[in-house]
């Protein structure tokens, strides 16, 4: 790793860092550059009197968590186990366990990484605790990430989990009960809505196959018997299509939608966190759901609050925990042809639903969009924090091939 950076450096070299390749912007590869490839380096090592595990960055989160489970210890991971660790983690990290635990970058204890001149650092709170800030939600603007350290939690083997789908035509009711109800959950119950089309799967009946449809999916990180009643009003909304809510594996959870998203994939984010979900977003959510111009293409509202919200500002770099969902626009097909109609559809469903925005992004959930959102990621404050960091361990931007925060000169 160290050489490898050293001569991407001599050589004035454009890097590009790979970890589980699922950057939708297309970060993880380069032409006529270097590609720092880290899927081979998958060592991982579990202490499960302390509760916490040492891994490396070519993990993704199917292979991670088959070893903390082992245990019956979890952190917040993908929601698509193919994810790798170690950018999911650098961005913030949203998955099943964010309102029970936090986002993954908040389970951070320390990590190793090779900076541009070549040098191995050690980043915790208590050694190069500024750093440390910077990497959880920074992203991978300081270096080559090569270990990570979490802190794990008690975590199943067996949670209450799923989806229930309902006919796409009663979008609105459900988003309007989601509305009055998520603010009410248990810490231990995350959820989210994801209105789609639906795919060829034999959970759904055939007949519905290609037809608008609207899932809202749980889990509930704690007791069984308390889980199984605090989804219970997820049944009875409309007539469902399927009802797959139960208890479930939490490994099988964490891998349930990978189908949804193979290899190959093209696909384009848009992003926001919803200040209000109102009657505005509500209709705005509904009209393109029933209009996407592609029978990939999904909107996914992630409920937040929890732990999230509990984590002081101020402690990472990690930009706005404070809003109660993230609204993630997902323009996907299997086509390059024609492919700009469907980020057409996604840009104008945000411009549309943008006065429910808060103005701010996820810079897991952005393609490129340049440095202007990623401000927005952030805040000015933050940002200027997170440019200093970067005049001291980049200043030559080696590594931009991400959601660049630029050097200040």
């Amino acid at each position: 790793m160290l050489r490898a950076v050293e001569f991407a450096r001599s050589e004035q070299l454009q890097v590009a860092v790979r970890s589980g390749a699922h950057s939708i912007p297309g970060f993880s590869t380069c032409d006529d550059g270097l590609v720092i490839d880290l899927s081979a380096l998958k060592g991982v090592n579990v202490d499960p009197d302390a509760k916490t595990a040492r891994a490396q960055p070519g993990l993704k989160w199917a292979e991670f968590d088959h070893e903390t489970q082992a245990f019956g210890l979890a952190v917040t991971g993908g929601l698509v186990s193919s994810t790798g660790l170690a950018g999911f983690t650098l961005g913030g990290g949203l998955g099943w366990l964010v309102r029970k635990h936090g986002m993954a970058c908040d389970n951070l204890l320390s990590a190793d990484l090779v900076t541009a001149d070549g040098r191995l650092v050690h980043a915790s709170a208590e050694e190069n605790s500024e750093l440390f800030w910077g990497l959880r939600g920074g992203g991978g603007n300081f270096g080559v990430v090569t270990s990570l350290e979490y802190q794990l939690h008690d975590v199943g083997p067996t949670v209450i989990g799923g989806p229930v789908f309902y006919p796409g035509e009663n979008a609105a009711e459900i988003l309007r009960f989601y509305r009055d109800w998520a603010p009410q959950l248990p810490d231990e119950l995350t959820t989210f809505i994801s209105l789609l089309t639906a795919p060829p799967a034999p959970f759904i009946p055939e007949e519905w196959h290609g037809k608008p449809l609207i899932g809202v999916i749980s889990c509930y990180a704690g007791p069984l018997e308390q889980g199984l009643r605090a989804v219970e009003p997820l049944r009875s909304l409309a007539d469902p299509v399927a009802d797959l809510l139960g208890p479930i594996p939490y490994v099988a959870l964490q891998g349930l939608v990978d189908a949804l998203y193979p290899k190959g994939t093209r696909a384009y984010m848009k992003a926001g966190y919803v200040r209000e979900l109102d009657d505005h977003a509500i209709e705005t959510l509904t009209r393109y759901h029933q209009g996407a111009t592609s029978p990939r293409s999904e909107i996914h509202l992630h409920h937040f609050g929890g732990a999230v919200a509990r984590v002081p500002e101020d402690q990472s770099a990690y930009g706005e925990r404070h809003a109660p969902y993230i609204l993630n626009m997902l323009a996907m097909d299997s086509e390059t042809e024609g492919f700009q109609r469907h980020i057409d559809w996604a840009q104008q469903l945000y411009a549309e639903i943008e006065p429910s925005l808060t103005g701010g992004s996820y810079i897991n959930f952005l393609s490129a969009e340049g440095e202007q959102r990623v401000q927005a990621a952030y805040g000015p404050e933050k940002f200027a924090r997170l440019q200093a960091l970067k005049d001291e361990y980049d200043p030559t931007n080696l590594f931009q091939l991400n959601q660049n925060i630029p050097p200040s000169k």
